[in-house]
């Protein structure tokens, strides 16, 4: 065998076992835990980096909050919501093969489990949003895939009826760097932008309301 053919098999055996990607929990009870990324299109979790800052944001207690994790993919958000003591924490994914991926790293989770309640939905989120009551959750997390803004759009006007961060929380999303942040505010029109970073080619903005 020719060495370059060796050398097309060994790389081709080494994408062939290498290992899944992985993400951590930053706080709490799940500390440090690791969760596994699947390889699907338009899966993009929320790096670290973003994840710490949103949460020192939010602080580092989230007890008696309500939330959804919209679009939930890996359900990094959703996790370190319930490992920083959420009441509640609703994780929404409809593709099949992601859903089954949440199960598991939940799961996996179970040895150190939280104070509050957890629950896993294969749904569709706009839907979901659109069947909520007004006024009847604390914090949403915003990030669907970025090749369909229309969707973004449509999911932070409903997220802006439903949610009331009276007692904490808000309204968190993340779009892509190249979209102007007023476009974003303009669907929110009785909210404002509290914080915002932009790194890794993505822009992400904490939503306040005037209510708290």
């Amino acid at each position: 065998m020719w060495s370059w053919e060796r050398k097309i098999n060994k790389s081709a055996k080494a994408l062939r076992t290498e290992p899944p990607k992985k993400v951590r929990i930053i706080g709490g009870v799940w500390r440090s835990r690791l969760l596994t990324v699947l390889d699907l299109p338009g899966l993009r979790p929320t790096t670290d980096r973003i994840r710490e800052t949103l949460f020192n944001w939010l602080g580092q207690d989230l007890t008696d909050l309500s939330c959804l994790d919209l679009f939930a993919g890996t359900g990094a958000l959703g996790f370190e919501a319930a490992s920083r003591g959420a009441d509640v924490v609703v994780l929404l994914e409809k593709d099949k093969k992601a859903h089954a991926s949440l199960m598991s790293n939940f799961s996996a989770l179970q040895s150190s489990p939280v104070t509050g309640k957890v629950e896993i939905l294969q749904r569709d989120s706009l839907e979901f949003l659109k069947q909520q009551a007004d006024r009847s959750c604390n914090l949403i997390f915003i990030d669907p895939p970025f090749q369909d803004s229309s969707l973004l759009d449509r999911t932070v006007m409903e997220a802006g009826r439903i949610c009331d961060d009276a007692r904490g929380g808000g309204i968190y999303v993340e779009f892509p760097s190249n979209r102007p942040i007023e476009e974003i505010e303009a669907l929110l029109p009785d909210w404002h932008c509290g914080k915002y970073l932009e790194a890794d080619q993505v822009k992400a903005c904490l939503f306040r309301g005037g209510r708290g």
